[in-house]
C-alpha cells in the first residue's frame, strides 16, 4: 500500500474523545425538554450523526427552535472546552504527521467548538484544513465534507492518497463515499458497524502514523 500523502482526523469520538462529554449535554438538554436519553439511545442510534438529526429526530422540532437548541448544545460543549479530550498519544500522532503530511480534520460539528479544543491541546497550528458542519450543506454520511478537504488540501492528491480516521459508521460511510482509505477507530460503535472501514485500530498513536506515512 501506498503511503498516505494526509491524513484526516474526525473530530468527536476520533481525534477528541468527548463523546462522555456530548452525551452528558444531549442528556441534559433533552432532559430539560422532557424527553430524557439514554447510554443506549445516544450511542445506539444518534451518535454520529448530524446536529440536526440527533436533536431535531429526538425532540420532533425544526426550524427556530432547532436552531436555537443546536446553539443552546453548542454554547454547552465551548463551556466544557479545554483541550483535555485530546490525549497525549494523539497529539503526539497528530504532531508526528503534521511534520510530514498535511493534517486535517472534518467534522460534523461546528467550527466554534472545534476550534478552541484544538487550540487548547497546542495542535491548532497542525492543522492544514478544517472543514466543520458551518462549511457543508450535507452533513456524513454524506461524502461533501470530505470532498471539500481533499480540494482545499490541493496538491494533485487523489482520493486514494488520503487515510482517513472515523469512530462511526456513518462517518466512514462519508470517508468511502469520497474514496478515501479509512481506518475506524474502537470506543464508540462495536465493530460490526465499522466493518465498512478499510481496518479498525484500537487507538491512534504515532507508531500507527508512522506506518502510514513515514
Amino acid at each position: 500500500m501506498q503511503p498516505a500523502r494526509a491524513l484526516v482526523f474526525d473530530f468527536n469520538g476520533t481525534l477528541s474523545h468527548d463523546e462522555p462529554v456530548l452525551f452528558a449535554i444531549y442528556s441534559e438538554l433533552f432532559a430539560e425538554h422532557g424527553r430524557p436519553l439514554t447510554e443506549d439511545d445516544y450511542f445506539g442510534t444518534l451518535a454520529g450523526n448530524t446536529e440536526e438529526a440527533i436533536i431535531g429526530g429526538w425532540l420532533g422540532v425544526n426550524g427556530d427552535e432547532l436552531a436555537a437548541l443546536v446553539e443552546d448544545r453548542i454554547d454547552r460543549y465551548v463551556r466544557r472546552a479545554d483541550g483535555s479530550t485530546i490525549p497525549d498519544q494523539l497529539r503526539a500522532a497528530v504532531r508526528h504527521a503534521a511534520a510530514r503530511v498535511p493534517v486535517a480534520v472534518v467534522s460534523g460539528a461546528y467550527r466554534r467548538e472545534i476550534e478552541p479544543v484544538l487550540e487548547f491541546a497546542g495542535l491548532a497550528e497542525c492543522v492544514t484544513v478544517l472543514v466543520a458542519a458551518d462549511d457543508v450543506t450535507r452533513g456524513k454520511p454524506d461524502p461533501e465534507g470530505y470532498v471539500r478537504a481533499l480540494a482545499a488540501l490541493g496538491d494533485g492528491l487523489a482520493p486514494p492518497h488520503v487515510v482517513a480516521f472515523e469512530d462511526t459508521e456513518a462517518g466512514v460511510a462519508s470517508a468511502r463515499g469520497a474514496g478515501l482509505r479509512c481506518l475506524a477507530v474502537r470506543g464508540t460503535h462495536p465493530d460490526e458497524r465499522l466493518v465498512a472501514a478499510g481496518g479498525i485500530v484500537d487507538a491512534i498513536g504515532v507508531d500507527l502514523v508512522r506506518s502510514l506515512v513515514g
